[in-house]
């Protein structure tokens, strides 16, 4: 998966909206809560998403993903580049970040989304 395939799954959640922050970044948010980071540029290959507490060591153990710079205490983690994970793995990690953002809505809120 690449950025641009990656980009293009986050739009399709429901509820996702984008939007530019800090300058240069495409933040991926649902109900105004960010789910994924990236670089507006799609040359780009990195980008950071929340992960399940008990995952988080383990990815950032491995080569090329690291603690998300500012938002590692919230269990985010930096992919370098997309491509040190398989397009079924990156897209799981994707949608469970998505999901764990999410299901920290009110309930009020989760229902608006759903329709």
């Amino acid at each position: 998966m690449n950025i641009k395939q990656a980009k293009a799954l986050c739009r399709t959640f429901p509820g996702a909206a984008e939007d530019t922050k800090w300058g240069a970044d495409l933040v991926f948010s649902v109900g105004t809560k960010m789910f994924a980071v990236t670089e507006l540029d799609d040359k780009a290959k990195a980008i950071s998403f929340k992960v399940d507490d008990d995952r988080f060591l383990e990815l950032t153990d491995r080569p090329g993903i690291i603690p998300a710079p500012y938002l590692a205490r919230a269990k985010w983690v930096r992919v370098e580049d997309l491509k040190t994970l398989s397009d079924a793995e990156a897209k799981d990690l994707l949608t469970r970040s998505y999901e764990l953002v999410f299901g920290k809505l009110t309930k009020k809120l989760q229902r608006e989304i759903q329709g």
